[in-house]
């Protein structure tokens, strides 16, 4: 996808909406909204299972790791010789473009989709090749609930031939601020400046992009 293209579909819409634009054919359709106040909402959205993190720490997905916070998560492979290696570099720049904000208004999630292999030891080891700095938490835990959020969260193909093959997995982040309700998903590989306009779009004061400053 080209410049003007990515205006065409982001600018006037929106963010929500425009994010859409960039998802892979096959996705799993966008469940309605769910009724509800907004902690049952999201306990529904975000299973509250437990998961485990690189250090070895047990947490509640929701409780601990979303609820009243902003946040990027993205599906990933410690071994991996598809996208994910790219997926991991591409998102340490994004991490860059928040800079100090990171680990303190605003956090990374990479879930392994491979939770048999991919242990806490094996998942910091990852991280410490990488170079991953702290806010960026890297997750597994039983297979059952890693099936469950990568369901929930829209990470599965609606082929179900297409999503057994694990090669094919998306290669998509989703982001969005949990408190307000705002959700979007693009590539992993898009370029790092536009993934944090669109978390910094979702923001209640977050400035929205004007086609011509965009056209330059």
């Amino acid at each position: 996808m080209n410049k003007r293209d990515f205006i065409k579909n982001v600018a006037g819409a929106s963010l929500g909406l425009a994010t859409m634009a960039f998802m892979p054919e096959g996705v799993a359709h966008i469940p309605k909204r769910i009724k509800g106040n907004r902690d049952s909402r999201s306990k529904r959205t975000f299973p509250n299972v437990p998961v485990v993190t690189h250090e070895g720490e047990v947490v509640r997905f929701y409780d601990d790791l979303i609820k009243n916070k902003t946040v990027l998560i993205n599906f990933t492979y410690t071994e991996c010789n598809g996208i994910c290696p790219g997926m991991t570099a591409n998102l340490r720049r994004v991490y860059k473009e928040f800079g100090e904000r990171m680990n303190k208004d605003i956090f990374m999630y990479s879930i392994s989709l491979q939770p048999e292999k991919d242990t806490p030891s094996a998942l910091k080891a990852y991280r410490q090749l990488h170079k991953i700095k702290p806010g960026w938490t890297f997750l597994t835990g039983t297979k059952a609930n890693i099936e469950l959020l990568r369901e929930h969260l829209g990470f599965k193909f609606s082929d179900p031939s297409l999503d057994e093959d694990k090669s094919q997995h998306l290669g998509v982040v989703k982001f969005g601020i949990e408190r307000l309700e705002r959700w979007g998903m693009a590539p992993a590989l898009g370029d790092p400046k536009y993934l944090a306009e669109y978390v910094r779009w979702m923001e209640p004061n977050g400035s929205r992009p004007v086609l011509t400053e965009l056209m330059g």
